[in-house]
């Protein structure tokens, strides 16, 4: 049997590496210290928040006034007394005003046609603060003659008549409005009675409706129409 000789490769001895110069030179005994990294600071960038402003529901003093206006002029009045308040900057304590309408259907023509129906003519509600120069502006508005109240003390409205002013201005169904009378003469214009003449003894705006007295066989009899049925004469 043949031996095999196995060489081995020389014993080579690894000499301990010197760790790396690092800069820093530590002394003996002395233990290791790890040096944290640095936080970059945070500019904060956000802009600062604005100021709470007050809504004009809670300005302090403010109450509703009763104005005297031109009849049929309120609208006009209305723009010109905002354009007062803006021109004098008085927007904090003017708040609010209101010309008080409500939507109804207007025959006319045999056409129905929706209109605003103001409610107060002659009137305007201001919201403001009361003091010399609010006064003053509103009084000496071309087309306001008053104050309802005392001359030189307004007398404001309870928070309760103006909600209840307001709960009536937006009443969903629409009344009619009438543009007849009672008493007034009028012509039949469709139905059975068409071309009949007689006269209105019954107005009913809520329902459209309306009542006229035709003579038939020598009798007034009352006859119910839609007010698109009839037409003045």
């Amino acid at each position: 049997m043949e031996e095999t000789n196995v060489t081995k490769g020389p014993n080579v001895t690894k000499e301990p590496k010197e760790p790396e110069n690092s800069g820093v030179t530590e002394e003996p005994g002395q233990p290791k210290t790890t040096e944290e990294p640095k936080e970059t600071p945070v500019t904060d960038t956000s802009e600062p928040s604005a100021p709470s402003v007050p809504s004009k529901k809670d300005v302090k003093g403010a109450h509703w006034y009763v104005v005297h206006t031109y009849s049929g002029h309120e609208a006009k009045v209305a723009t010109t007394l905002k354009q007062r308040i803006a021109s004098q900057k008085l927007g904090d304590k003017i708040l609010d005003i209101l010309v008080p309408t409500q939507e109804k259907i207007e025959i006319k023509e045999g056409r129905k046609n929706k209109v605003k129906e103001k409610i107060f003519p002659g009137y305007l509600l201001v919201r403001m603060v009361l003091d010399d120069n609010t006064w003053l502006a509103v009084r000496t508005t071309p087309g306001i003659t008053g104050f309802v109240g005392s001359a030189n003390k307004p007398t404001p409205l309870a928070e309760e008549e103006v909600e209840s002013i307001k709960k009536f201005m937006s009443l969903e169904a629409p009344k009619f409005k009438a543009t007849f009378s009672v008493g007034e003469a009028v012509k039949i214009t469709d139905g059975p009675f068409s071309e009949f003449l007689g006269s209105i003894s019954e107005i009913d705006e809520g329902k459209g409706k309306l009542k006229v007295l035709v003579s038939i066989f020598g009798r007034e009899t009352p006859v119910e129409l839609d007010f698109l049925q009839v037409a003045k004469l």
